[in-house]
């Protein structure tokens, strides 16, 4: 089963993530860095899509 880890030291807040896959990832409101809707979303090509624009690359999908 895969895993998303979100590296929220690298993180800008740029919020591409969100814009791509709004069912899986947000912001936080407090440091305003990318986080999990819910802890084991599903894994979608959408999700795989934001792991792959994020000008930062921490996004991480590890394959378990």
């Amino acid at each position: 089963m895969a895993e998303i880890s979100i590296d929220t030291y690298l993180c800008s807040g740029c919020a591409a993530c969100v814009e791509i896959c709004p069912l899986v990832f947000r912001l936080d409101p407090i440091n305003e860095k990318a986080e999990l809707i819910r802890l084991q979303p599903e894994i979608t090509d959408d999700v795989y899509l934001a792991a792959a624009y994020c000008p930062e690359k921490c996004i991480e999908i590890i394959e378990g």
